[in-house]
């Protein structure tokens, strides 16, 4: 079995994808169906079963069960960055990751999991070196807590462990994540909606729509964990961006670039977020590119226009 958690969410769903066009008929989902508009993202998949999450921790504790497991790509987890309960938070993406952790490394069992650049926070250099983990709210803090539990009790072992540090994701089988959608099917629904797309504007000596991320397509997302599945003698937390930040100007022009219509208009940063918005980031992908992957990366120029037409079509 291929055991994928969070399968029926957004990189959960489109790993599954690609892991039944490699062949596999073993992909097992693990997930949490109490918001069932989630289905949909699985509907059309030839998955070999679906188990819930605690049901899974559960059958974790049998022997037999566990003998049929291949790997685990564990990308379950609580995104919200604007969730506040951190005994909700912790227990989520923190003791659910490490209770499979050990049970990863007692049978011997590849391990592949979901951290993210929220890990970074404050910070303006992002490589994968403690010095610049500086998260700015629960859900970065909980990634991080987790990326120091794997490098304090996985290192120099046989087991392959890998932590993936998603920068700003998008793509298809997102829409079920409402406000924590990325800014690419915002700026879609905008411009469909109203002729207009809404940026933010500029902020901490950004121009207006000129803050700038690392904004991945989610395809490529997966081509980075089917590499390290390939590569199972590789282990270690790497960054997963296209390593060259945009503008949320870009992002906007290729939406509005693909719709052939429509303008931007620029909004004020909410109070809410004013000091605990990233203005910037990019991927340092040195360490990845060490561990032999090379996969590439493709620019929003590319990646929302891919989108936007798999979601047209």
């Amino acid at each position: 079995m291929h055991i994928v958690t969070g399968g029926a969410g957004f990189i959960g769903s489109n790993l599954v994808r690609d892991l039944i066009k490699r062949g596999h008929n073993d992909v097992v989902v693990v997930d949490d169906l109490s918001d069932g508009h989630k289905f949909i993202n699985i509907s059309e998949l030839a998955i070999a079963d679906y188990l819930d999450r605690y049901e899974f921790l559960k059958r974790m504790d049998d022997s037999s069960f566990v003998s049929g497991i291949k790997t685990i790509l564990h990308q379950g987890a609580c995104s919200e960055t604007t969730e506040w309960d951190g005994r909700y938070m912790m227990r989520n993406n923190y003791s659910y990751s490490r209770a499979l952790l050990h049970h990863c490394l007692d049978n011997r069992i590849p391990y592949i999991y979901a951290s993210s650049a929220a890990v970074y926070g404050t910070s303006t250099t992002f490589n994968e070196h403690p010095d610049n983990e500086r998260p700015l709210n629960i859900y970065g803090y909980s990634k991080l807590q987790f990326d120091r539990y794997v490098r304090r009790v996985a290192s120099n072992l046989d087991s392959q462990v890998v932590g993936l540090r998603y920068f700003n994701v998008y793509g298809p089988r997102e829409q079920h994540k409402a406000s924590m959608a990325s800014v690419a099917w915002h700026f879609n629904n905008q411009v469909q909606d109203d002729g207009e797309v809404r940026l933010f504007e500029g902020a901490d000596g950004y121009g207006d729509g000129e803050q700038m991320r690392d904004f991945v397509y989610v395809d490529d997302i997966c081509a980075v964990n089917l590499w390290f599945l390939d590569h199972p003698d590789v282990s270690g937390i790497f960054n997963a961006g296209t390593g060259n930040a945009q503008t949320f100007n870009d992002v906007a022009n290729a939406v509005l670039g693909w719709h052939g219509r429509g303008k931007i208009c620029y909004i004020p940063l909410p109070e809410h977020l004013k000091g605990a918005y990233q203005s910037y980031t990019q991927a340092d992908l040195a360490a990845l590119r060490a561990s032999g992957c090379d996969v590439e990366f493709r620019p929003v120029e590319q990646g929302v226009p891919n989108y936007l037409d798999e979601i047209a079509g």
